[in-house]
């Protein structure tokens, strides 16, 4: 596949301007000797590249060398066209420009490929959100992007899940991210990688001050640490229980936060199935009497007790019928 690969330099250069050798051969999966082969090929085609060596060198093309590459494959142009269903070009006020783009990619794509990107935009939907997801604030991503594309630092004010006050932050942007509808700013705050909530930010501020990334660090980089981090952090409670296999599946659905696992085929006892979470707080685990009797807590005992002074609370509220303000609002 030499020919795609070529292709994949040429475009990196266009795109990138001055590239290093190892990035390209990291990018393509590939040695740094292939890459200075495939510059070779390139130059014997008439390409005006060329490499210059040393710490500050690269691979480039010459200045003002742009070519015209519309020989996408069928898979190229459906993949192109998913684009267009993703919804995360909306948040960041690009949904009129990504369709302008989209509407001059058809019209250089070779003609036999053009049916079958336009009905991948008509018959694939990416929905990014969850079911009965958390509500959340719209977030105004404008200063946020701002400060992004121009390599400022920011300063945040910015409120932390369950606190009162929002916080006051410095911090070096490397990019926004969306997730499951959301969108988080990755930045370092003092050379430590942090994540926040857009809809978190109460107020943003762009700063005359060029941003201090750490070298050779990129957006993907630091997002993979952050992303592992979120998903490795276990709460300190840990609870054994058993579900009826009846409600098995939504139960793993609705507790996917809190499972340190799914359940293994010795965790089956007849009609009952063993799994294991870890809860930060005490208070978390009453969410587990949503499921009634069809889900039991083994252990620890104090989460039996909780559970039990919280079934007896529900209990007393409505053991003695309606409720005096009750009876009020019935009788106007």
């Amino acid at each position: 596949m030499k020919s795609d690969r070529l292709l994949s330099i040429l475009l990196l250069l266009q795109t990138r301007g001055r590239v290093s050798a190892p990035e390209l051969a990291d990018r393509l999966e590939v040695s740094v000797r292939t890459i200075y082969r495939d510059v070779e090929a390139l130059s014997g085609a008439g390409i005006p590249v060329y490499a210059e060596r040393g710490r500050t060198g690269g691979i480039q093309l010459l200045d003002g060398f742009r070519t015209d590459v519309t020989g996408l494959t069928a898979d190229e142009s459906r993949a192109l066209f998913v684009l267009a269903a993703q919804g995360a070009h909306q948040a960041l006020g690009l949904d009129t420009a990504l369709g302008q783009a989209l509407r001059k990619v058809m019209a250089a794509l070779p003609a036999p490929h053009r049916p079958a990107a336009e009905a991948t935009s008509r018959r694939i939907l990416v929905d990014a959100t969850r079911w009965r997801g958390e509500a959340a604030d719209p977030a105004d991503l404008g200063t946020l992007q701002d400060a992004v594309f121009t390599d400022r630092r920011l300063r945040l004010s910015y409120r932390h899940s369950g606190a009162a006050e929002p916080r006051t932050y410095t911090v070096d942007p490397y990019g926004l991210v969306a997730k499951a509808g959301v969108w988080y700013l990755v930045a370092d705050r003092r050379g430590t990688p942090r994540l926040f909530r857009a809809d978190r930010v109460h107020q943003a501020t762009v700063l005359p001050d060029a941003v201090h990334r750490r070298p050779g660090v990129e957006l993907a980089d630091v997002w993979e640490v952050l992303r592992r981090e979120v998903e490795e952090r276990r709460g300190s409670l840990e609870v054994t229980a058993r579900v009826r296999r009846d409600r098995l599946g939504l139960f793993l659905r609705l507790n996917a936060p809190w499972l340190t696992g799914r359940p293994a085929e010795e965790d089956t006892d007849g009609d009952w199935i063993t799994v294991r979470l870890a809860y930060e707080v005490l208070g978390e685990v009453r969410q587990l009497l949503q499921f009634g009797d069809r889900v039991e807590v083994l252990e620890p005992a104090e989460v039996r007790e909780e559970l039990a002074r919280a079934a007896r609370a529900v209990a007393e509220l409505y053991g003695g019928g309606v409720s005096p303000a009750s009876a009020r609002g019935l009788r106007r």
